[in-house]
């Protein structure tokens, strides 16, 4: 249907139950992703299990909508990304600055931060959305979702689409909350580990395959270029970084903490470098679109302001770049004075103008660049891999050397620790500001292949904002008391890694206190830019096989724990796939694939949020545990067959129920 259908515009979209529902079911996501993110390094995308289930509740209504179900999931997708800021935020409590996560500072930099991405990502619609060929495979996947059997325009057999996209999402949900249930038990093994030695000189290597459900479906949705990708990584990370390192190591060490030692402490640190460099690069191939999509943005308010607005497309109607940049100014006010209050009570009181004025003049350049780069890559591989953890290592060395240059020579020693968590608070707003912005770019796309109302999904990504933004503090507060992180004191033996945000604060005490190892992270550009150089050859001579440079990045820096198993989901889904294409109607049956992982990522998650209220309130670090210690290898086993014996049959069974649909 045409944008300038003569009933476009009177169609539901912007509704009170569609605003109500999204912000439910952005709680419940905005909870399961905090969660995933801190134990994984990785966040998923919320739009299309939100979608399936809005499509299912409003269902029942006449005079639901295709567009009405699109704002559902742009309000809900906000669940995807805003919950990106445990990449950062939870370095305030590893360096000790904070013990807990006060709620009006948390909610501020999420809600402030936020909305500002959505005002960002305004101006780079046409460039990166309209006028662009970057597949969005995220936000295609949930374009074809909704448009199965979804709102008035619906057959019969659409209908039974949607059905059966529902079970889909409903037994994944089910069978990856079980499986969490039984990990949590030991009967199961949560991964799958082992560490040996390399050579006769002493180094190490390992691996660790978690056995998660939610991974395993990352890696279908991200697809095979990626996954590949981030195995080229971990290779590069665990079969060259790790061993070679390790010979600078303590040799007396187990193999287990010599091995993770190195890659925490030097390898990571290449990975680091390898995803800035592919970050700038990303950054220096959207010069271009950036600024036509500018001048698009102007040419339009032009038009407006000539009183031709209704000569503007409903499909291409924007919030007007005046109120944008009104909006923008009143975020900007109340961020600087947060920045300057945070100085004046750290002990950097002295220095509250440069650290007020500096600061939102960092984030109004910074959080641009942030937000074309990750606009970018959510267009090429999805907002599930988005590069927010690089981009948020790019920004914090930044903003950490900026400190070191015009504040750290007028301070004293005692007051280094106050400009490492000003680096970090500074960095959380920004990142804020890349996610959303990341989010939004996914969106629109999605509702560009709808036929929706741009303006209306940017006011209701804001609603999705505030929502999250409330929801964040006190889960992370839940489990940073149920569990704790990674080399905090006194966390104990199950606390959660946060990858992301270990290596960025590390990176700010790094570059402040003058102590960081500056050619781990040039070897990593270099290892970087060769990447580059292997995509860009792909790119011309095959046309269909990629390396993204970013991917091999995390697949460097991320533990094979967070890795591997994305790499596995990649490659069943890709068989998935090409075993769907000989199929009778092969887009119906990779739809449900999509669907059936989407239901893995969400019942695994939320089952983790619910695991931690119960650590939380029993104090026990394995509350649910049935078996000993002594079960671990046999468990190992158990839970590996069980593991591959649950993805055969659940893909089977997602194959003969789209096989079902096709004789129906």
């Amino acid at each position: 249907m045409s944008g300038n259908h003569p009933s476009a515009d009177s169609r539901k979209e912007l509704t009170v139950r569609g605003l109500i529902l999204g912000v439910v079911i952005t709680v419940v996501f905005t909870a399961a992703n905090v969660f995933f993110g801190l134990k994984a390094g990785l966040t998923f995308a919320t739009s299309i299990p939100a979608a399936v289930i809005s499509m299912a509740l409003l269902r029942g209504f006449k005079d639901s909508t295709i567009q009405e179900n699109n704002v559902v999931q742009t309000i809900a997708s906000a669940a995807g990304t805003l919950s990106s800021i445990i990449f950062v935020l939870p370095g305030m409590i590893m360096i000790g600055w904070w013990a807990d996560f006060p709620f009006w500072t948390s909610f501020a930099v999420c809600a402030l931060g936020g909305t500002l991405g959505v005002m960002y990502s305004i101006p780079l619609r046409r460039a990166l959305v309209t006028d662009t060929d970057l597949p969005y495979p995220e936000g295609l996947a949930c374009a074809e979702v909704l448009k199965v059997g979804s709102g008035d325009e619906a057959d019969a057999n659409s209908v039974e689409e949607g059905r059966a996209g529902l079970l889909a999402v409903l037994w994944g949900s089910i069978v990856s909350a079980v499986f969490a249930v039984i990990v949590a038990t030991q009967v199961f093994a949560s991964d799958v580990v082992q560490y040996f030695r390399v050579g006769n000189k002493g180094s190490v290597s390992g691996f660790d395959f978690n056995l998660s459900f939610a991974l395993f479906a990352i890696g279908h949705l991200v697809g095979l270029s990626v996954g590949i990708a981030m195995l080229v990584g971990a290779v590069i990370g665990w079969g060259w970084g790790v061993p070679h390192y390790s010979l600078m190591g303590d040799l007396t060490a187990s193999v287990a903490d010599l091995a993770q030692g190195t890659w925490s402490h030097k390898v990571r640190f290449v990975g680091a470098g390898a995803i800035g460099v592919s970050a700038i690069w990303t950054l220096a191939k959207l010069v271009k679109p950036v600024i036509s999509g500018l001048a698009s943005a102007m040419a339009a308010s032009r038009v407006r302001k000539a009183g031709k607005a209704d000569t503007l497309p409903r499909t291409e109607r924007d919030i007007p770049i005046g109120i944008v940049g009104l909006i923008t100014v009143v975020c900007f006010l109340p961020i600087g004075w947060l920045l300057g209050y945070f100085g004046t009570t750290s002990g950097l009181g002295d220095h509250v103008g440069v650290l007020a004025i500096g600061g939102v003049a960092f984030v109004v350049l910074m959080g641009f660049f942030v937000s074309t780069v990750c606009g970018y890559m959510a267009g090429l591989i999805g907002s599930s891999n988005s590069p927010l953890s690089g981009v948020g290592i790019l920004v914090v060395i930044a903003a950490a050397l900026l400190l070191v240059a015009f504040v750290k020579p007028h301070v004293g020693p005692e007051e280094g620790k106050a400009l490492v968590a000003f680096a970090l608070f500074i960095t959380s707003v920004v990142f804020t500001v890349a996610a959303i912005a990341n989010n939004n770019l996914q969106d629109l796309k999605t509702g560009q292949l709808v036929d929706a109302t741009p303006w209306r999904q940017q006011v209701a990504l804001v609603v999705g904002v505030v929502a999250g933004a409330a929801v964040i503090p006190p889960v992370l507060d839940l489990l940073n008391k149920a569990y704790g992180f990674v080399g905090v004191p006194g966390a104990g033996a199950h606390a959660l890694p946060a990858p992301q945000a270990g290596l960025i604060s590390a990176l700010a005490q790094g570059v402040i206190t003058n102590n960081i190892d500056w050619s781990l992270i040039i070897t990593g550009i270099w290892i970087g830019v060769a990447i580059i150089l292997i995509d860009e050859i792909l790119r011309r001579t095959t046309k269909r096989m990629s390396m993204p440079p970013l991917a091999v990045g995390l697949g460097i820096y991320l533990p094979t724990v967070s890795t591997l198993m994305v790499v596995v989901g990649s490659i069943v889904g890709w068989y998935f796939d090409r075993r769907a294409d000989r199929s009778a109607k092969p887009e119906t049956t990779k739809q449900l694939g999509v669907l059936l992982a989407s239901g893995l990522i969400v019942g695994e998650s939320v089952i983790g949020v619910v695991i931690a209220f119960i650590v939380g309130f029993s104090g026990k670090a394995a509350p649910l545990a049935l078996v000993s210690e002594s079960f671990a290898g046999v468990a190992q086993w158990i839970g590996g067959i069980a593991f591959a014996a649950v993805v055969f049959v659940m893909y089977r069974w997602v194959a003969r129920m789209a096989k079902g649909l096709n004789k129906a």
